[in-house]
């Protein structure tokens, strides 16, 4: 079987966006791949978090993990932290990165411009992000296409040190949706849904309340046009909750412009209400049953000792190939 891995930050509510760009995929893969995902900790410390939170927001991504459907008795579910082989390898990976591949990364550039003063890891994380991956001699890692160019640093990475010292790591392709990959924020929709958009109306997250989910939507930027069509350039926000109504429904936005002829705003909105509340009741109903429950923390304990044993074959490789230790 393919290995698969990838990891979420536990920095808040996880949306819709998240949810369609990279969740979703967790789930579909794990019956036919050998699946490890992991809540990544040590990512959210690029930034400021406040300590009582982080270990709040853990546990939350956690058990929304489980609530839409990643089951740790066939994946291997667990914290970043919890496995020290992430950062040992971080480094070693460090030595073997180049200064301009990093001052190229683009979420770098657009992250560093809400600090003050930039840390080192914020820098560097996407070369922690490629320890993730190569760490666990990952086949495919399914993410949003905003993590195009990290996954891109990480098989230029993998590349390097294999013609340098051997067959070392496995090369990783990308696995990336097509169809609701990018979800625009409501409010704006020229720019992509994000947790840190102080309008709360901006997005829908996955335990947001049916009104709370309602009022989003039906307050969502659309234009004055009134005519139901697919315009990326022209209509960026009829065409941003088709795309929403088309990930969730399983209909192609081509049928549901269809359906949807003659019709106004008001209506396709009312319906699409309803069909993403359809759609979050059994995740907002699972979260609820296992946040609080033992079975999570024994998950992730449990994941942590499978992802070790595993992650220490892999380093104890890379230094054997590298020279490192006796």
């Amino acid at each position: 079987m393919s290995r698969v891995f990838s990891g979420v930050q536990p920095t808040g509510n996880i949306h819709i966006g998240n949810y369609l760009g990279a969740l979703r995929q967790f789930v579909d893969l794990q019956n036919d791949s050998e699946c490890i995902y992991c809540i990544v900790d040590m990512h959210a410390i690029t930034v400021p978090q406040d300590p009582k939170e982080l270990k709040k927001h853990i546990l939350d991504v956690a058990a929304l993990y489980m609530a839409i459907g990643v089951d740790p008795k066939k994946s291997i579910v667990f914290v970043q932290s919890d496995v020290k082989q992430h950062a040992e390898l971080g480094w070693i990976l460090n030595c073997n990165t180049y200064m301009g591949e990093l001052s190229r990364m683009t979420q770098y550039k657009q992250k560093k411009q809400k600090s003050e003063n930039p840390s080192v890891g914020l820098f560097d994380y996407p070369v922690l992000m490629a320890s993730d991956i190569l760490l666990y001699d990952t086949d495919t890692v399914p993410v949003g296409n905003d993590q195009k160019q990290h996954i891109e640093l990480a098989r230029d990475i993998a590349i390097r040190v294999n013609g340098k010292y051997g067959k070392t790591f496995v090369v990783p392709d990308g696995r990336f949706m097509k169809s609701g990959a990018r979800v625009m924020s409501l409010d704006d929709p020229t720019s992509k849904m994000s947790k840190s958009n102080p309008n709360e109306k901006s997005r829908i997250c996955l335990l947001d309340e049916p009104n709370k989910v309602k009022k989003a939507i039906m307050s969502a930027t659309t234009d004055s046009e009134g005519v139901i069509r697919y315009s990326v350039k022209e209509k960026p926000g009829i065409s941003n909750l088709l795309d929403i109504y088309s990930a969730f429904s399983g209909k192609s936005v081509a049928k549901l412009v269809k359906e949807y002829e003659g019709h106004g705003y008001g209506d396709f909105k009312k319906d699409l209400v309803e069909v993403v509340n359809q759609s979050l009741d059994p995740i907002r109903n699972r979260y609820q049953e296992i946040r609080q429950s033992q079975e999570l923390v024994d998950s992730l304990k449990e994941g942590a000792e499978k992802a070790s044993e595993i992650a220490e074959k892999t380093i104890k490789r890379v230094k054997k190939n590298m020279g490192l230790g006796l």
